[in-house]
């Protein structure tokens, strides 16, 4: 056997300490290590078990293929068996888990596992061990490699821990799977409320953009409604006014740079686009966004802007990391140089601007530009919608373009297999509801109240489901600190079942790592 560790020597000699005096300190190499078939898939297609086949959150095996044997993937090597325990070398940070189940028996795993598989110790005990997170932390320390952060088995088996008899584990796993099941109901129901607030966002937008929430506004204040007519012939002037503007601009400038183009009017909509559309209250009308009074546009292609051109400071960059569900996620900072922009500048957006990300998988991701950015430049497949003037508000047009319906209008136009999106001209055919500029302002004002007290009550969610998650691991430091259930006096000592082990694997050759190596530092818990 080999010399055993200074941690674990230390743990042995002090385990008065913990006041477990029938349990043992081991390493996960010294009671587990079977023998694991290597040898790869037999017969002409296999069930196969990789990493993409965890589910994290579960800790489950939730997508395992059938492959073909003619093109086994290399890493298509270890024969499973039922209660293994599965743990992903790689990333040990995510801590991808999961125990075979017998669905899975005679599968083949990927050598990006290490198997722990042992006649002495009971599955569930092991499986639950490696979710702790004083596994995970200790782990992560032992990672190697940049691009593939990755440990090795004997890291794995190094790992040590408090080993109680196998009764007492059974008792320990059938306490664990007692409270956690009543901590998983709570879950469940965090969950379903957390889902139910999404539910309820969009229907809240829904009613909101078919004037449904304004109903008694509109019957208060008649003499402030004007027809649909009206307000399209309204919204066209505006957009005259402005190129008018703009080509004034130009003329006293000198004529600098381009002459700006007429805006470019979109065909109205038929009949039959028009008999699809939800009905809208008297005063409101449908339109494309590009007929609205708007500019869209997309960020610079190609090698106008490249991962070298960032910098530490200067002029922001938005990408599509920095564009969330009615949400501009700020933390994610991208910066180029005032030369750079210089040269970009045509792509400028700032403070109220409209981005909207080009990927839509799912749903629409779109966000305002907050107070604290005044000037940047939006990277390609980010689109930017500005508008102008008072006919659409630029609050009114994000809360809508959030929409399922948005979404649903878009859903077939998206092209791309490996990167789904759309284009800016797909944006500006999309179709939305206007209405007169002081409904507009109470539509927002309704909006944005309710969907404050959604926002507070998905946080209380959040932070009710992160408590969850630190009374799990609660849970597994007092299981295997031996305080999650009573030592029964007339059980049998733990240092009788390991002798059992050490005896048994002397007489059987082991495989490579199995009575664990060095720790980098001493694992356990304390």
């Amino acid at each position: 056997m080999r010399e055993e560790t200074e941690k674990v020597r230390r743990m042995r000699n002090g385990k008065e300490e913990i006041g477990r005096m029938k349990d043992e300190w081991v390493t996960l190499g010294e009671v587990t290590g079977e023998i694991v078939n290597r040898s790869g898939p037999v017969g002409s297609e296999f069930v196969y078990v990789d990493i993409s086949s965890i589910d994290r959150e579960k800790k489950i095996i939730s997508a395992a293929n059938v492959v073909q044997s003619a093109i086994a993937p290399s890493r298509a090597k270890q024969e499973l068996q039922s209660g293994d325990v599965l743990v992903s070398m790689t990333r040990p940070n995510l801590n991808a888990v999961a125990m075979v189940t017998p669905e899975f028996h005679a599968a083949i795993g990927s050598t990006g596992f290490h198997v722990l598989r042992s006649k002495w110790v009971e599955p569930k005990f092991l499986f639950y061990l490696v979710q702790t997170r004083e596994f995970i932390e200790e782990m992560c320390l032992c990672v190697q490699g940049a691009l593939y952060p990755a440990v090795r088995p004997k890291d794995i088996s190094s790992f040590a821990f408090f080993l109680p008899s196998y009764l007492s584990q059974r008792l320990v796993v059938g306490k664990i799977e007692e409270l956690f099941s009543e901590l998983d109901k709570g879950i469940e129901s965090l969950k379903t409320a957390r889902a139910q607030l999404k539910v309820y966002r969009q229907a809240l937008l829904k009613h909101a953009f078919e004037g449904k929430l304004t109903a008694q506004w509109r019957a208060e204040n008649q003499a402030k409604l004007e027809t649909a007519d009206a307000l399209l012939k309204r919204i066209r002037q505006e957009r005259a006014q402005r190129y008018q503007q703009q080509l004034a601009d130009w003329e006293t400038s000198g004529k600098q740079g381009s002459k700006p183009k007429t805006p470019k009017t979109l065909p109205p909509l038929t009949a039959e686009e028009l008999a699809v559309l939800p009905e809208l209250p008297e005063g409101w009308a449908w339109t494309r966004l590009g007929n609205t009074n708007t500019e869209i546009s997309d960020g610079p292609f190609g090698s106008n802007l490249k991962s070298s051109d960032y910098v530490d400071s200067g002029v922001r960059v938005i990408r599509l990391e920095n564009i969330g569900a009615l949400k501009f996620i700020e933390e994610k900072e991208s910066y180029v140089t005032e030369e750079k922009y210089e040269l970009l500048k045509r792509h400028t957006v700032t403070t109220g601007d409209i981005v909207f990300s080009s990927f839509i998988i799912e749903n629409v991701r779109v966000a305002l530009v907050p107070p604290s950015i005044t000037k940047a430049i939006n990277k390609a497949d980010c689109f930017c919608v500005r508008c102008h003037g008072e006919t659409l508000s630029n609050v009114y047009a994000v809360l809508f373009l959030s929409t399922r319906h948005v979404y649903k209008q878009l859903e077939s136009l998206i092209h791309g297999v490996g990167r789904p999106r759309i284009n800016t001209t797909q944006l500006k055919d999309v179709v939305v509801p206007v209405c007169g500029v002081a409904e507009q302002q109470v539509i927002i004002a309704e909006i944005e109240s309710r969907l404050s007290e959604v926002d507070q009550l998905e946080q209380t969610i959040a932070t009710s489901l992160q408590q969850a998650e630190a009374l799990r691991q609660s849970i597994l430091k007092k299981a295997f600190s031996g305080q999650l259930v009573p030592q029964d006096p007339r059980d049998e000592p733990a240092s009788e079942l390991l002798a059992r082990i050490k005896a048994e694997r002397a007489k059987s050759p082991q495989p490579p790592f199995a009575k664990g190596g060095q720790s980098r530092r001493g694992g356990g818990f304390t």
